[in-house]
């Protein structure tokens, strides 16, 4: 069996404009890799879809590298519109990235080169407005949030997409409030939150990229909103309306077993959630508090609270919404929608992070979602 853990609680165009990251103090040390590491976030505008491009900098700082339309549209919208943790989505090996474009039910997969797009093909997502993907492998899994809920698949080719023929899978209502998925480590099993339902539904995977029958579990918490794996197979979901965390063991089949619940975030508004590369510490973005929250993960799958549990406070009214860890494990960052800024914070061997910087390059207040990080 593996540990799960919930966490009660989202053709090539460049630009050239540089802006540098202004340092709160003295930020860490250079990367010892050369090469080019990247920051994405997307718009999500209602007109025209983009991903915003910034080229992360050997201590960590960012430069705004490029815009990169993704051939769809976004649903527009102020704060928090897509409502969901997955809607840009990296790859597990970084050489692609995926959009979801809500406005025109579509999903966008580009060839990654660094901070350096391509747009290698749109698709019709099988749904309503997408609103997250999850991609194990050749496989891709899209989240349609309207309509009636729904999940389908997609086999990806040097990153061109193709809907697999009878994987659409509807979830346990229409309009169920679906706001993330996340594959288990092997593959073998597809998760889903419901936050309408405060659902988990779990699918086995099948060998030809369909998947079976759902088993449905009910939080115990309120407001679930999202689920993820870490490395060593638990899983972390938040449920915002609690602010408290969950852990679960699941079984062959799908089932969840309860282990534990009622750790604290001590945020509020936990919606958003970052795991280290190696399992070891999980952090939780707290918007309507503007600070996060961090954990170290047992081997087990139970969570502990870092000492003080927030590990960084932004300034009021940041709304710090999704988040994003580098591949390295270095450094976190940030979607501030409130200030229209990425938070920069470096990652410590205990776990603490040192928060040394803000790029102010978006738009404060807008319906930006999605971060990703290389």
């Amino acid at each position: 069996m593996k540990s799960v853990i919930a966490l009660p609680a989202i053709a090539l165009a460049l630009g050239l404009t540089n802006a540098a990251c202004a340092a709160e103090g003295g930020g860490p040390g250079p990367d010892s890799a050369h090469s080019k590491k990247a920051v994405f976030v997307m718009t999500n505008a209602a007109h025209r879809n983009e991903i915003l491009s910034f080229e992360r900098q050997p201590d960590g700082s960012l430069k705004k590298y490029g815009t990169f339309g993704t051939g769809g549209r976004g649903s527009g919208g102020t704060t928090d519109p897509l409502g969901s943790q997955g809607s840009l989505t990296l790859s597990d090996d970084h050489s692609l990235l995926f959009a979801v474009n809500a406005g025109s039910g579509e999903i966008s997969s580009f060839l990654v080169d660094g901070p350096k797009l391509l747009l290698v093909d749109v698709k019709p997502s099988g749904g309503s407005a997408p609103v997250a993907v999850a991609q194990h492998g050749s496989l891709l899994y899209a989240l349609n949030f309207a309509g009636d809920s729904s999940v389908v698949g997609f086999t990806i080719n040097d990153g061109s997409l193709e809907q697999i023929s009878g994987s659409i899978r509807y979830l346990t209502a229409a309009n169920s409030g679906a706001s993330s998925l996340a594959f288990s480590p092997d593959g073998s099993f597809l998760l889903v939150t419901e936050k309408l339902t405060n659902n988990i539904d779990a699918f086995p995977v099948n060998a030809d990229g369909t998947l079976g029958t759902m088993v449905t579990t009910k939080d115990p918490g309120a407001g679930l909103f999202d689920v993820a794996f870490t490395p060593d197979g638990a899983v972390v979901a938040l449920e915002a309306g609690a602010g408290t965390a969950s852990s679960f063991m699941i079984g062959s089949t799908g089932a969840l077993t309860l282990l534990g619940a009622g750790v604290p975030t001590m945020g509020g508004a936990s919606c958003w959630f970052a795991v280290t590369p190696d399992g070891h510490f999980i952090y939780t973005s707290n918007a309507g508090s503007a600070n996060i929250s961090g954990f170290s993960v047992s081997g087990a799958g139970l969570l502990t609270a870092l000492p003080g549990t927030i590990v960084a406070t932004y300034p009021k009214g940041s709304t710090n919404l999704d988040m994003a860890i580098s591949g390295d494990g270095k450094y976190l960052y940030t979607l501030n929608s409130g200030t229209g800024a990425i938070g920069i914070l470096a990652i410590q061997t205990d776990g603490t992070l040192k928060l040394f910087g803000a790029l102010s390059a978006l738009t404060a207040g807008s319906g930006e979602n999605g971060i990703a990080a290389l």
